[in-house]
């Protein structure tokens, strides 16, 4: 029987659980250029100090934090999905489709208009489930040898949807 799980809001009391959910996550021992995870290592600026435009949560199994994902503003009409991720042992469970939920909903109670984020080609799981929620690739971009997908998703096309 699967663990019930829980998202709630991050707090910095969850930054090195974090930062070790960043750091187990590198893709193959390497991180973007300029990607050093600062945004992780200061949750308030990163993600709260912008009047709730972005937020960052964390999924909670009843004895350790096993995912997080953030939403940050970009623009008036534009947020990103950033950083997310499910411990290893948790993965294929619907906690990553959970996050992305949340996520999406958040930006909908935000009258966010689009959703962007990026993810390597070699995460084939993580593309299919954005593939899944509706997400569109947008373009492939090459930079150090490794090729990144850019996707998105336009809130405004199912007036309906927004709740």
């Amino acid at each position: 029987m699967a663990e019930p799980i829980t998202i709630r809001m991050a707090a910095t009391t969850d930054i090195p659980t974090l930062r070790e959910l960043f750091e187990a996550d590198v893709y193959d021992g390497h991180t973007r250029i300029n990607d050093t995870g600062a945004d992780i290592e200061n949750l308030k600026a990163g993600y709260f100090d912008d009047e709730g435009r972005s937020g960052f949560w964390v999924a909670e199994a009843p004895d350790r934090v096993v995912g997080m994902i953030g939403v940050q503003c970009v623009g008036d009409e534009i947020a990103e999905i950033k950083r997310l991720r499910v411990l290893s042992e948790f993965r294929r469970r619907g906690i990553g489709a959970s996050l992305l939920d949340h996520a999406v909903k958040f930006c909908r109670s935000r009258d966010y208009v689009k959703i962007v984020l990026d993810v390597r080609k070699e995460r084939d799981p993580a593309i299919h489930l954005f593939e899944k929620a509706g997400f569109f690739l947008a373009r492939t971009r090459e930079a150090e040898g490794h090729k990144t997908l850019d996707f998105y998703v336009d809130l405004y096309t199912d007036p309906s949807s927004r709740s």
